[in-house]
Parts: structure tokens; sequence; C-alpha cells
């Protein structure tokens, strides 16, 4: 597959890189090359990520790092079986207990829920740093809703962390999953409480929290290139209601 010349693998982290120099030069820079299309990829364009991960997997498939980008790219295209392959193949090379919580969300992805509690439940969870403790929270509240059972995903999701007024990489992500489970049980005033909790914390845009709060506040969204039903366009009336959407807001 075809990479832009000013891709020179230099990019990559530098545990990474060095996981590399146990390859030739040559094929290393290659390796790498791949490894940072997989990277830049992986969010717009999944697919061709997934392309390029293939590439890396052909020239070092006992490189730990590549299995992990394989199985990465492979997630990211919901082919479940293949990402679980590959992160279980990259954590018997590296002893590491990293890729726990997305190992469980693959079993989630092929329909195994229950699988996915009992590695929520493992010893190896102890072992997780903090993020990766709340992403296995996250994991285990959606395989509950998986099984219908929306009360204990809510449980679940009922942490120190959740509680917290400190804004850490995943507070949106826990706040907005705890939002959208109360939304689901029926419980709507405490999920607007806790959609607008989550878009304080969102400072990336890592969620889609502000659009789920003007929902619930009845706020509609009109495209200002739409146009009317006998063809002229419809430029005023969108003004109009942009303007009535603010006064909702």
């Amino acid at each position: 597959m075809p990479i832009p010349e000013e891709v020179t693998g230099d990019e990559i982290d530098k545990d990474v890189r060095q996981e590399l120099q146990s390859l030739p030069k040559t094929l290393a820079e290659d390796v790498a090359r791949n490894l940072v299309m997989v990277a830049q990829l992986l969010d717009e364009d999944p697919e061709a990520a997934y392309g390029y991960s293939r590439v890396a997997l052909r020239l070092a498939s006992r490189v730990a790092a590549v299995r992990e980008a394989a199985g990465f790219a492979a997630y990211a295209n919901q082919k479940y079986g293949e990402a679980l392959a590959e992160f279980r193949a990259a954590r018997r090379m590296t002893g590491s207990v990293e890729l726990w919580p997305v190992m469980a969300d693959c079993e989630r992805g092929l329909g195994r829920p229950e699988k996915a509690l009992d590695m929520a439940g493992a010893p190896e969870v102890h072992k997780l740093d903090k993020a990766g403790q709340v992403e296995m929270r996250l994991v285990a509240a959606g395989a509950r809703r998986d099984m219908g059972q929306l009360d204990a995903a809510i449980v679940t999701l009922q942490s120190p962390e959740l509680a917290s007024n400190s804004v850490q990489p995943w507070t949106a992500r826990l706040r907005y999953a705890y939002a959208d489970a109360l939304l689901a049980a029926g419980r709507e005033r405490e999920a607007r409480e806790w959609f607008a909790k989550a878009v304080e914390s969102d400072r990336d845009g890592s969620t889609d929290a502000s659009d789920r709060l003007a929902e619930l506040d009845g706020v509609e969204f009109m495209d200002a290139l739409d146009e009317d039903e006998d063809g002229s366009g419809a430029g005023n009336d969108a003004e109009g209601s942009s303007a009535e959407d603010a006064d909702k807001a």
C-alpha cells in the first residue's frame, strides 16, 4: 500500500522504535512507516488503517507492537475475533495486562457479555492503572446492558471516579456512559444532569454529550442548506429556526 514520502517512521513512539530494533534496519523502517499510517488513519479511515496493519503484520508478526496495532485496526473494523487473537498474542509477548479491557470488549462484540463480566472480575483488573480500571468498568457496564440489566449497569458505573470533581482523560466518557444508562432506564431528569456534567468535562469533544443534552432540552438544529418544499432557498427560515433554538437554549 502506498505511503506518503513525508512519513518516515520516526513519528512512532520511542518504545515501539526500541521494539523494532530487533529487526534489520530497512525492514524496521518499513514496519515503522506502516505503523505510523495505522495510527494516523485509525479514526478517520479504519479500513485503510486495517490494510496497513496487515502489511506490518506480514513483515514483523513477532513484534508485540505490531500485533497490538493489528488488533486495534481489526477492532476499529468490528473484526472482534481477529482483534482478540491479536491482543492475546501481544499480551503473551509482553506479559502486560494493559489490553485486558479491550480484550473484554471484544468478547462483548462477539456476543459473549458473560465472558466480559468474568474478565471484569479477574485478578488482572487489580494490576491495571486507574485509566485501565475505569475502562474496565465501562466495559462491564456495557456487558450488563447487553444482558438487559440496566439497573446493574448503573450501579457498575457508580464509583469514586464518577463522583470526583477532578477532570481526568476518562471523566467525560464515564459521565456520558452513566447518563446514557440512566436515560435507558427512564430516569430522564438524572440523565440530563449527567449529560450536562459530561459536557463540562469533555474538553476535546470525545463524546456527543452536547447533542444528547440538546435533544433532552427539545432543541432542534436546522440545516441552513436545506431547501423548502417548493424548491426555493430556506435561508430565511433557517435563520428564524436558529433564533428560536437560541431562545430555547
